[in-house]
């Protein structure tokens, strides 16, 4: 029985289930339409619908000179059973191949899409091709912005600070907004979460 001093299990799993972390972006054709049918395409490796950030611009930032401005995002998701998170790198690359990216020529370059592991329910890697959390994901603003936005408390891992104390000691930037909501039906908070 769940009376006020006991907790749900169930909803106990679900938020745990929920902290796997993609970031989106994009600088490079129509990209919010490119970031959504990725978001897209993504919920299809998720048991319950993605949580959506916003899509927020955000200045080209360790790229070439002239590189336009880029679209932001973050979800988070329930990988289906037997994903891991090689399997979804894996399948995040070809999603990226899909829309148009080609080999690094240059470092930063622009791109119509980019997408990151940041995080996966607390698990570390650290190969070659993979590191998580993602090694630099607590300096980018344009990735911890729209992740507050889903979960301020939210820690890349167990001895960080929460997000948004992160973001406190990171420079400003001057194009970081919102632009537009994400498309999909959850946004934001989940309806169990009110």
């Amino acid at each position: 029985m769940n009376g006020p001093g006991s907790r749900n299990p169930n909803r106990t799993q679900a938020m745990e289930s929920l902290q796997v972390v993609v970031a989106f972006g994009s600088n490079l054709g129509d990209s919010m339409a490119l970031i959504g049918a990725a978001m897209e395409r993504l919920e299809e490796r998720s048991v319950r619908p993605l949580r959506r950030s916003s899509l927020w611009t955000s200045s080209p930032i360790d790229c070439p000179p002239g590189s336009p401005v880029f679209i932001n995002a973050v979800a988070m998701l329930e990988p289906l059973p037997g994903e891991t998170p090689e399997s979804l790198l894996a399948f995040l690359q070809a999603l990226e191949v899909e829309a148009g990216r080609r080999p690094k020529v240059v470092h930063n370059e622009s791109r119509p899409l980019d997408l990151d592991l940041i995080v996966w329910s607390g698990q570390t890697r650290d190969t070659p091709r993979l590191i998580l959390p993602h090694p630099r994901a607590r300096e980018r603003r344009f990735v911890l912005q729209p992740l507050s936005e889903l979960e301020p408390g939210f820690r890349l891992k167990g001895g960080d600070l929460p997000i948004a104390k992160l973001l406190e000691g990171l420079p400003a930037d001057a194009l970081l907004r919102v632009v537009a909501q994400a498309p999909g039906p959850e946004r934001g908070r989940t309806a169990a979460q009110g």
